[in-house]
């Protein structure tokens, strides 16, 4: 049933799946990754420092090969002179330490990221059980980390025999010669000794981040009804979408209805389309279209037009194109600047018009593309 259900889990994991699995602490680490990098800069701070590490290295065989005949005879040499390695000691490796200890802090940031987890500090004691950790060592995790295993050690010890061979001579010829001479030789063997270790091993960490990358991206992995589940959950219930929905174009519909009142102009199809246009010159660009409906709300429009004595204008072309072009209270575009110009000078002669007791002017038809009517051309 698991090996079945391993191999349903086809799909990548989602967003949400990655931040629960990040906020429980489960991000993609490497132990190899961050080895080599703490070796690699615990190496470079051994060698950016070489005279001055050989130096108390110097000083630490002095402290045993010279001292005058009264100290030999002093209860106090023993301790001065530990006193005195212990403080070479220390300058000597302190940048080495703080180096590894930096390099250990942000090793884990490659790979994964920065991240806390107090969850992942809380105790499992399930992990106590020893048939389920036998089971786990068993397991395929269990087996690649063992191949991992023999593998580091296979090269490592590959690394290490090659360099004692090739540097089986100038090994040998540290014990001749001048002291400091060979104390520093000694420690550039070392440096490089160690820095090709530290390469072996970013070779090995740089592969092992790439699977532990593959392998936690595949543990995530989800099923198909999982990712479906995640989206009804993320998305709601489509009943309450539905009705939220309704209460939004309500709501709209409403404030489209007594925004209405403040228009110029409503253009109609005659019955189907009905578009109320506001013009401000003081504040405007260009006519805002302040409410738009089709058929039973095109009647509502011009219904409140009327008893507002609202203008209307048929102008069935134009009256598509707006509505097809122009979303509430939004300007209208500027291919259509013509076109409701006319539509707005015929408004004003009419009032003029009406006020004069003349005959109205004729009503406008402007010329409109077609193109512009979108899905309602026809």
């Amino acid at each position: 049933m698991a090996e079945q259900e391993n191999e349903d889990r086809t799909e990548q994991p989602s967003e949400k799946r990655l931040r629960e699995a990040r906020e429980k602490g489960d991000v993609p680490r490497s132990r190899d990754l961050s080895g080599a990098v703490v070796v690699l800069a615990g190496v470079s701070a051994l060698m950016s420092s070489g005279e001055h590490s050989v130096e108390h290295v110097r000083r630490i065989y002095g402290l045993g090969l010279s001292y005058g005949r009264d100290a030999l005879f002093s209860d106090a040499l023993p301790s001065r002179v530990l006193g005195m390695a212990m403080h070479e000691a220390f300058a000597l490796f302190a940048p080495v330490a703080m180096a590894t200890v930096l390099a250990s802090l942000a090793a884990p940031v490659l790979l994964g990221g920065l991240n806390f987890s107090g969850e992942a500090l809380q105790p499992k004691f399930e992990r106590l059980n020893p048939i389920e950790g036998l089971g786990r060592i068993f397991a395929m995790r269990g087996l690649v980390e063992l191949g991992k295993s023999l593998l580091k050690l296979l090269l490592i010890g590959a690394v290490l025999v090659l360099v004692l061979k090739n540097w089986q001579t100038d090994l040998m010829s540290t014990g001749h010669g001048d002291v400091v001479a060979g104390m520093f030789k000694a420690m550039s063997l070392l440096g490089h000794g160690a820095l090709l270790f530290g390469s072996v091993l970013a070779l090995i960490g740089g592969a092992d981040a790439l699977y532990q990358k593959f392998d936690h991206s595949k543990r995530l992995r989800m099923t198909r009804q999982e990712l479906k589940d995640e989206a009804k959950e993320s998305e709601g219930n489509p009943e309450l979408k539905g009705r939220v929905r309704q209460m939004q174009y309500q709501m709209a519909r409403k404030r489209m209805m007594q925004e209405l009142p403040k228009a110029d102009v409503v253009i109609t199809n005659p019955t189907h389309f009905a578009i109320a246009l506001r013009y401000d010159e003081g504040r405007m660009g260009a006519p805002r279209v302040i409410a738009k409906g089709l058929d039973e709300l095109a009647l509502q429009i011009r219904l409140v037009a009327s008893s507002h004595r609202i203008p209307t204008v048929e102008a069935p072309p134009l009256a598509r194109a707006l509505y097809a072009t122009t979303q509430m209270d939004r300007e209208i575009p500027a291919t259509l600047y013509v076109a409701v110009a006319q539509v707005l000078a015929y408004v004003f002669q009419l009032k003029q018009a009406v006020a004069r007791g003349e005959q109205p002017p004729k009503t406008p038809q402007p010329d409109i593309d077609p193109d512009l009517m979108g899905p309602y051309k026809f």
